[in-house]
Order: structure tokens, then C-alpha cells, then sequence
């Protein structure tokens, strides 16, 4: 027995489509609340971070709803994978978006997936699907650490956003420097290559999940895997160039925004068809 609300045209809602609204108007909300911290530090700052909270555990309760309803993996269709990335990109935001240093970091972060999410939904990535060809063992696999690799990827390239953003300010002068409160260039440039170096190996392995699942039961070579293959030889080269050529600073920040329109790409672009 499904749990539904009545619409006012008397049709009845599904719980699916109730919590997404919550969820949506907290992330808007937090958008605009960092909006208003960035130009005034506050009260925004802090309606914002419970903005995110909340949203974030409402579309946790979505998540559930469609796991408990679906009849197999629920994320597997283009839409609804985009409802996951959105959920993994936020709770990544999380771990360090709730200190007041890194709340700015949410300009970059808040305003992508509240689009993101509201695209999921018209594309009815919230509601609940049925099964795949796919196995659930492999789409958990596969589709999990693929989109966690790519959640990762997002958020440092919001970092590195945040890192030329506050480098400009800083050889500017600006009299508000002192007023909003951020992270330390070099802090953020290192947390930037941290979180790729987490994120590159869950891709490494969401890829190869995919390459023993190509060899064992056939399959074509796509679009979006060569996308794929392309962004992780890319990240990969990142790393290698921090290690072995020292990059840092402006140039990593400019390398890593570069790689995010490969992530965009492989994310939003081409995976219509990929499992179709």
C-alpha cells in the first residue's frame, strides 16, 4: 500500500513527489542564503547551512523511498542517476561546507544541484523505476563509484573556483577581504588534490567494473566510456603533475576547472543512451 497525499485537482500525490519539493525549495534556499553571505556574513550564512542539512536528509529520505519501491537497482535510468550524483555531491559539500570557512564554497556547490535536482525530476529521476537488464549487484558497483568519483571531481573543481576567486580578491585589496571569511589559498589548493586523489581510484574501479562486465557478457564501446576513460587518464595526469612537477596554485586550480567539463560532459550529455 503506497503512502500518498491528495493534490488539489483530488489526484493523489505519491511520496516520492512529496519529499522532492521539500528537498528542492531547501536547496534553493540555501543557494540563495549563500548568495546574501558572500555579500554580507551572517545570519545567511548559517540559514544556509541548515538549508543544505535539511535538504540533503530529505532527499536521503527520497533516496530510500525509490530503493524500498523499485523493482531493482532505482538508478539506473539517466534521470534518476542524476538524482544520486546530486545526493553525492552534496553530502560530499558536507564534510566541510557546515564550517563557517568553507560556507562560500556552497556558491559553487548549492546553485548546481538545485538545477541538477530539478532536472532529475523533469526527466522523473525521483520516482520509483523498475527492473534492468542490468544486474543490481553490478549497477551498485558500477553506477556507485562512477558517480562518486564524479561527486568528488565537482567538488574540487568548486574549490578551485573558490581559490581563484579569493586570489583575485586578495591582489585586489578589496575591503571586504577581511569581512567574509574563507579558507586559506593554500589550504584549498591542497584540499582540491586531496579530494582527487580519493576520487580517482573509485573511478578506477567503477571503470574496471565495467571493462569485466564488457569482456564477460559483450558490448559496445560508447561514447560515454570513452569520455570516461578520457577523464580518468586526465585526473590521472593532474595527480602525476603535482607529484612529479610540483603543481600548484593557479595553474592546478585553472586544470582542475578544465577536467570538470569533462565530468559535465560524461555526466549530463551522454549517458541518455549509455544503459538504455
Amino acid at each position: 500500500m503506497s503512502v500518498a497525499s491528495p493534490s488539489p485537482s483530488g489526484r493523489q500525490w505519491p511520496l516520492a513527489e512529496i519529499l522532492f519539493w521539500p528537498a528542492l525549495l531547501a536547496y534553493g534556499e540555501a543557494a540563495l542564503a549563500y548568495v546574501g553571505e558572500a555579500r554580507r556574513p551572517g545570519s545567511a550564512g548559517r540559514l544556509a547551512t541548515w538549508g543544505v542539512r535539511i535538504g540533503w536528509l530529505v532527499q536521503t529520505a527520497l533516496l530510500a523511498v525509490q530503493a524500498t519501491r523499485a523493482d531493482g537497482f532505482p538508478w539506473s535510468t539517466w534521470a534518476a542517476s542524476l538524482n544520486l550524483f546530486v545526493w553525492l555531491v552534496v553530502g560530499a559539500y558536507l564534510i566541510w561546507g557546515c564550517q563557517p570557512r568553507f560556507r562560500l564554497l556552497g556558491l559553487a556547490v548549492l546553485p548546481l544541484a538545485a538545477v541538477l535536482f530539478a532536472l532529475a525530476h523533469a526527466g522523473g529521476g525521483t520516482t520509483a523505476h523498475g527492473a534492468s537488464r542490468y544486474s543490481n549487484l553490478f549497477l551498485a558497483l558500477h553506477v556507485g563509484l562512477v558517480l562518486a568519483a564524479f561527486a568528488g571531481f565537482t567538488l574540487a573543481a568548486g574549490m578551485s573556483g573558490l581559490y581563484l576567486w579569493q586570489e583575485r580578491r586578495l591582489k585586489r585589496r578589496e575591503r571586504t577581504i577581511l569581512h567574509v571569511r574563507a579558507p586559506a589559498l593554500a589550504r584549498l589548493d591542497a584540499l582540491a588534490a586531496r579530494t582527487i586523489g580519493f576520487a580517482l581510484p573509485a573511478l578506477t574501479l567503477g571503470i574496471a567494473v565495467g571493462i569485466v562486465r564488457l569482456r564477460e557478457r559483450g558490448g559496445g564501446f560508447d561514447a560515454l566510456m570513452a569520455v570516461t576513460l578520457v577523464t580518468w587518464g586526465f585526473y590521472g595526469t593532474y595527480l602525476a603533475l603535482r607529484i612529479g612537477a610540483r603543481l600548484r596554485g593557479r595553474r592546478a586550480a585553472y586544470v582542475v576547472l578544465l577536467g570538470f567539463v569533462l565530468v559535465a560532459v560524461a555526466r549530463l550529455a551522454l549517458p541518455v543512451t549509455h544503459f538504455s
